[in-house]
């Protein structure tokens, strides 16, 4: 299960390359033989097929959005034609790529969601660290997530990576979870920390994070099973340390240790306290 979620969050991170089965397989650390069969136990899907389907149903929300040119489309999400990409979006969803950018509309399209897989063991206890910080101002792509299901970040982080903007700053990258609903539904900002909000893309997220003390840990393990730690530090060692969390924006934060091709390295959970 382990290899099925590394294989998950490298396919959401990187399928707009021209990923085969080999590459997965060897980002998850298996054979592609293995890959194949715990992947589909644990999803119930072929990689293959799980990885095509993820590229056309993204390529299908950018034609909805409005996306001008149709061979970028097909090029982001690894076809080398317009030809071969209008095949392959009619097999998955029986219409063309040119019909859902006129409609404007998903409706009807038999979309395939980022799915996530979490079977590992839950992380070493940690006593939280409780550092200063801010005022930061964090900028860069922004998106609404359901407490159930956020399993589309990993996606969200391909695109920002793809700007530009977002690799001329290298200092850290922020994952900034706020405007938490009764639902404990979310928005994630995935950016960059900026000197000011002027001169920025138009469809950029502006976070303004006052300066404040936060408890601070480090998940150490694959990026894919960041939940785990966040639930044990939110459920169990906030509440041992004495410490309680303010209703403001947490986040990840990510250094240059931290290595986005194969999601090992680290990364800080930054959680603000209450006064």
């Amino acid at each position: 299960m382990a290899a099925a979620q590394k294989a998950l969050w490298y396919i959401e991170s990187h399928f707009g390359a021209g990923l085969a089965l080999g590459d997965v397989a060897a980002a998850a650390g298996v054979s592609p033989f293995h890959l194949t069969r715990v992947f589909q136990a644990a999803t119930g899907w072929p990689v293959v097929r799980y990885l095509r389907a993820r590229r056309l149903s993204e390529a299908a929300r950018e034609l909805a959005a409005g996306a001008p040119d149709i061979l970028d489309v097909a090029l982001s999400a690894g076809y080398g034609s317009h030809e071969a990409f209008t095949r392959a979006f009619r097999e998955q969803f029986g219409t063309t790529p040119e019909e859902v950018r006129q409609r404007g509309s998903l409706e009807g399209l038999r979309m395939v969601e980022a799915m996530r897989v979490m079977q590992e063991p839950m992380p070493e206890v940690q006593v939280p660290r409780v550092e200063e910080a801010g005022p930061l101002l964090i900028a860069g792509l922004g998106a609404r997530y359901l407490a159930s299901n956020s399993a589309g970040i990993p996606a969200q982080w391909q695109r920002y990576e793809q700007d530009a903007c977002a690799r001329s700053n290298r200092d850290y990258a922020y994952g900034v979870c706020f405007n938490y609903d009764d639902e404990g539904n979310f928005d994630y900002l995935c950016g960059h920390e900026v000197a000011n909000f002027s001169g920025l893309p138009a469809d950029y997220t502006r976070l303004r994070l006052a300066r404040r003390p936060y408890a601070v840990v480090r998940h150490t393990a694959h990026i894919g099973s960041i939940p785990l730690t966040w639930r044990a530090f939110l459920e169990t060692w906030l509440p041992a340390s004495g410490l309680m969390a303010a209703d403001a924006p947490d986040f990840e934060r990510y250094d240059a240790a931290f290595d986005p091709r194969t999601g090992m390295g680290g990364v800080e959970i930054w959680v603000p306290l209450a006064p």
